[in-house]
């Protein structure tokens, strides 16, 4: 018996952002926006895309982070995101492909020395826009590290992205859904 499953070729996988070290904008995340980050790279790859975008990393953190599928209204909204996300392979999202996102956004503040841009070859500028916005997010906050509600929030902000039209076709306001993760991660953080 043969397996009918298409061979996908080798491909060189995007570059993580920025360059490794204590002072890299990796370093700079938790284990568990570190793990969206990878779950963005691997979908990303397996995907075919150029780049990871918004759709890639909305997609792994709904996926890896329980704080950021709490801040959706219920599972019913949750799927319908999934759902749009799960088919952007099988025809919803085909129309990316081949394209670079870039939604124009412009990161709140750049810092040179810890820009997220530095080394963010095979990275959408949304998307590092997004994981620039995450970091800015938790530093107003004081805290070094950028957490899963950061990066929702950031990825909400931005009206014009693949993550934003995903969230809008399913029906989920994104203007809500950044104030709700903003909101639980002041919450948290003042738990801390």
């Amino acid at each position: 018996m043969q397996n009918r499953t298409p061979r996908i070729p080798e491909q060189p996988a995007p570059n993580p952002v920025g360059p490794h070290g204590p002072d890299s904008p990796e370093a700079r995340f938790t284990v568990e926006l570190a793990t969206v980050v990878t779950g963005a790279r691997r979908r990303a790859l397996r995907d075919g895309d150029r780049q990871i975008d918004t759709a890639h990393l909305l997609h792994s953190l709904v996926e890896s982070d329980p704080e950021v599928r709490e801040v959706f209204d219920g599972g019913t909204q949750l799927a319908k995101v999934l759902g749009y996300l799960v088919q952007r392979s099988i025809g919803y999202g085909l129309r990316w492909q081949g394209s670079v996102e870039d939604s124009g956004a412009v990161p709140v503040v750049r810092d040179p020395a810890r820009d997220v841009a530095a080394g963010a070859e095979g990275w959408s500028p949304s998307a590092v826009a997004a994981m620039e916005g995450a970091l800015h997010r938790a530093g107003l906050r004081g805290e070094r590290r950028a957490r899963g509600l950061d990066l929702l929030a950031a990825l909400a902000a931005d009206g014009e992205c693949r993550a934003v039209d995903v969230l809008s076709r399913a029906g989920v306001d994104a203007r809500w859904l950044g104030e709700r993760a903003e909101e639980r991660t002041a919450e948290a953080s003042w738990w801390v």
